[in-house]
């Protein structure tokens, strides 16, 4: 009689990180993101702390196994450092739409309360609430929402001020920062899943006429760069609960043939 199967151990569960540490990770990973590496003066400028305790703090993480230098350009996430932005952008994420699509607040007042609470909920709590809302691919705003095993769904985007006139595309993402851009950009519609039009271009980066809905906004080249927009699909409007939150905004997240992923390394 065979004896019978050892019990698998357990994974270990990741170590705890200090608030501090967390932010740093995540503000390098969107800085890496955008340029390749993140520059101790833009860490700095994120977080709005001196570039003296970036300095003490990266040589901490690097230290830790998170950061690696990059010579004359700043420093890069190792894997482990990766995976542990990830972790905290999903729970950011994820809490932002539980915020909109169960309790009801607004796209413009979820960044400052999602930032509190993702130091302090606890991964259970975080998954039940991606349970809740059928597990979205992406927040409120747009943005991709991280799996538990730390793979980014990055989809193929352009900005809006580089639509060329006559073309329609559809609105993807916009940043969770600046309340008062989100709060104009919900009165004229112009949020994820929505469908705009390029209409006119004036001269010399003048005004651009946009065309959603009925309606006919005017807005400025600035805003229309910080508005990603995705190409229509060729076959089929996108389903509008694609988020997975009740009552939320629109879908961000587009057909998995035109998507690719990125897994952590």
């Amino acid at each position: 009689m065979n004896a019978p199967d050892a019990a698998s151990p357990t994974a270990p569960p990741p170590p705890a990180l200090t608030e501090p540490v967390e932010d740093y990770l995540k503000a390098i990973y969107e800085l890496e993101s955008r340029f390749g590496a993140a520059a101790t003066s833009d860490v700095a400028n994120a977080l709005d702390v001196a570039p003296a305790s970036v300095t003490g703090m990266v040589r901490r993480l690097a230290t830790q196994g998170y950061l690696d230098h990059v010579p004359y350009r700043g420093v890069q996430l190792t894997p482990r450092g990766r995976q542990a932005a990830l972790r905290t952008i999903r729970r950011h994420r994820i809490l932002e739409s539980y915020l909109t699509g169960v309790l009801g607040y607004p796209w413009d007042r979820v960044h400052d309360e999602a930032e509190r609470l993702e130091h302090a909920a606890s991964d259970d709590l975080i998954e039940r609430m991606a349970a809740a809302l059928g597990h979205p691919k992406a927040d409120p705003h747009g943005a991709p929402i991280p799996t538990v095993d730390g793979v980014m769904e990055e989809l193929p985007h352009r900005t809006l001020a580089e639509l060329p006139v006559g073309e329609t595309a559809r609105m993807l993402r916009v940043s969770d920062k600046n309340p008062s851009l989100l709060r104009y950009l919900a009165e004229i519609a112009l949020q994820p899943g929505a469908e705009v039009t390029m209409v006119s271009r004036a001269p010399f980066d003048g005004p651009l006429t946009l065309r959603i809905g009925m309606n006919e906004p005017v807005v400025g080249p600035n805003l229309a760069a910080q508005v990603l927009v995705e190409a229509m699909p060729s076959t089929g409007p996108r389903s509008a609960d694609a988020l997975g939150t009740p009552g939320s905004l629109p879908s961000a997240a587009a057909p998995k043939s035109k998507s690719r992923k990125s897994p952590a390394r």
